[in-house]
């Protein structure tokens, strides 16, 4: 007794709706959303390298007119260098302490670069020199390239991570993705935290 073999066209027809019914259970959803936090890692990453250019130019500028604040040039330098030399591991975006410790290292950056614009204010003459006024305008403005790619990151995350731990997410990624991780995401800094002091 021979089996009867489908005809092309219903084979076809069987294997298009297997497609189709696979891709809209959420096969892909998973790498498109881990694809997803990597690219928006990627621009953090990116204006982090931004900002790290702009700041030898900063602390020159800066250096010639306040030669007095050492200290403060000293700690941007350093903070700097410390930003710069961390070896990124692959995992980072799954390794809470190498991510924390970047994070932690970027926040040394940006507060020491604060302190570097606060001393800034004490010299007219600087306040007043294009140079410096062109890269403190570029920071800023590097500042808020900052803080909207972590807010893309964060928000990129917050999806990849809940789809990863919800059904049928999490059935997928057992049965397809083992490799799949949950993401780290940024915390709020102590300092962040702390209401800024004003004083007159």
């Amino acid at each position: 007794m021979s089996r009867k073999r489908l005809p092309l066209p219903a084979s076809l027809s069987i294997l298009a709706f297997l497609v189709v019914g696979l891709s809209a259970c959420g096969v892909n959803r998973l790498p498109t959303l881990d694809e997803q936090v990597k690219a928006a890692w990627s621009e953090v990453l990116n204006q982090y390298q931004r900002r790290s250019d702009l700041i030898p130019n900063l602390v020159e500028t800066v250096k010639g007119y306040a030669k007095q604040e050492q200290a403060t040039l000293t700690a941007v330098i350093e903070a700097r260098a410390k930003a710069t030399q961390m070896t990124i591991p692959a995992d980072i975006l799954s390794n809470p302490t190498a991510f924390h410790q970047l994070e932690q290292n970027q926040g040394a950056l940006g507060s020491a670069l604060g302190r570097l614009l606060v001393v800034s204010e004490k010299y007219p003459e600087l306040k007043s020199n294009q140079n410096f006024l062109a890269l403190q305008s570029q920071l800023e403005g590097t500042e808020n390239r900052i803080a909207i790619a972590r807010r893309d990151y964060i928000t990129a995350v917050q999806t990849y991570n809940t789809e990863l731990r919800t059904i049928p997410g999490r059935w997928v990624a057992a049965l397809l993705y083992p490799d799949l991780k949950v993401r780290e995401t940024f915390n709020i800094s102590e300092q962040a935290k702390e209401a800024p002091k004003v004083t007159f």
